[in-house]
């Protein structure tokens, strides 16, 4: 069955000006608390960023020591990593152990020393600042805390 209006036409169901503005406050209302919880999420997301590519890079390292028995030397730094392998009877001679240079999300170089003043080689990003030290986003992200 149809159901019809008052003038004798077909009922049309529309929104008010008010309905409509009660939902732009709900949705603002929400927005009000749900933005700020995601406003941090990129600068959360590069710094777990950094701590696996400190990871990815210490396994680079690892299997630089295992054909050459010993890490880069802070001279040699990580350009070592990209170069490709000498060993001989390596399987993977040719190519390097990382595919290019490493930078840290923020586009900074990775720190290398070797030997490492916390373990045989010290890696680290200086954080969203490019400084040492810091806090919160600015911190440094450590090998040795890994």
């Amino acid at each position: 069955m149809k159901q019809t209006g008052p003038r004798g036409g077909y009922a049309q169901s529309a929104f008010t000006l008010i309905e409509v503005l009660v939902v732009i406050v709900i949705l603002s209302i929400l927005a009000a608390f749900i933005v700020p919880n995601f406003i941090d999420k990129p600068e959360q997301a590069r710094v777990v960023k950094a701590k696996q590519d400190i990871v990815a890079i210490g396994s680079a390292l690892d299997m630089y020591k295992l054909d050459h028995h010993k890490y880069p030397t802070t001279q040699q730094g990580l350009e070592a990593l990209v170069k490709t392998r000498q060993a001989v009877g390596d399987s993977q001679a040719g190519q390097p152990y990382l595919p290019k240079m490493p930078v840290d999300p923020w586009g900074h170089p990775y720190k290398y020393l070797s030997p490492g003043q916390h373990g045989s080689y010290d890696l680290w990003s200086l954080g969203a600042d490019g400084q040492p030290g810091g806090s919160g986003f600015d911190a440094d992200i450590h090998s040795w805390d890994q």
